[in-house]
């Protein structure tokens, strides 16, 4: 199964996260993003959850006020997506615990991170949640070694300029000075 790509999109029609498998142009993976977001969002609850949108079948799955859309080749198996679609919730579920929208918001790279590990080249390639969320704790760990060598221990540089509405850049040069 090809998975050509993989976004989040909020009931308000904002992207949340997009990872794409094939190329592209920016414009048509835009003009894709935003007609398939019409298109899912359009659809009752009680409705199927895949659709055709030009050569791609849509497979989606609305958790909380999140969907989870994937597009997929006509021939491929979109239960399998579906399953895929619901580990990566399951993952993102365990690792941030009770996963919201807010957490992949202001943590987007550690959902992409996860992401990464699950799906290579529009592949499953680990399926393990296990395996999936121990390779992310040996990430974290290895990001506190490294910013507690550059003497900034457990501070969330991100969070804090974000909160100081500095680009993180800005942030270490303000320490060291």
């Amino acid at each position: 199964m090809t998975i050509k790509y993989i976004f989040l999109v909020s009931r308000q029609a904002k992207i949340r996260l997009a990872k794409w498998y094939t190329m592209s142009s920016q414009k048509e993976k835009a003009k894709t993003m935003k007609e398939v977001s019409q298109l899912v969002l359009a659809r009752k609850p009680k409705q199927c959850n895949f659709v055709e949108h030009r050569d791609t079948k849509v497979v989606y799955r609305k958790y909380a006020s999140l969907y989870f859309v994937a597009g997929i080749g006509l021939d491929d198996n979109e239960l399998l997506m579906l399953e895929i679609i619901h580990r990566y919730v399951e993952v993102l579920d365990r690792y941030f615990g009770n996963v919201c929208e807010l957490d992949l918001i202001f943590q987007f790279q550690k959902a992409y991170f996860i992401l990464d590990e699950m799906i290579m080249a529009g592949e499953l390639q680990e399926s393990s949640k296990k395996t999936v969320l121990r390779v992310i704790a040996q990430q974290d760990e290895t990001e506190a070694v490294e910013n507690s060598e550059r003497g900034w221990g457990d501070i969330n540089l991100e969070g804090v300029a974000r909160t100081a509405m500095l680009t993180v850049q800005e942030l270490k040069q303000s320490f060291a000075r």
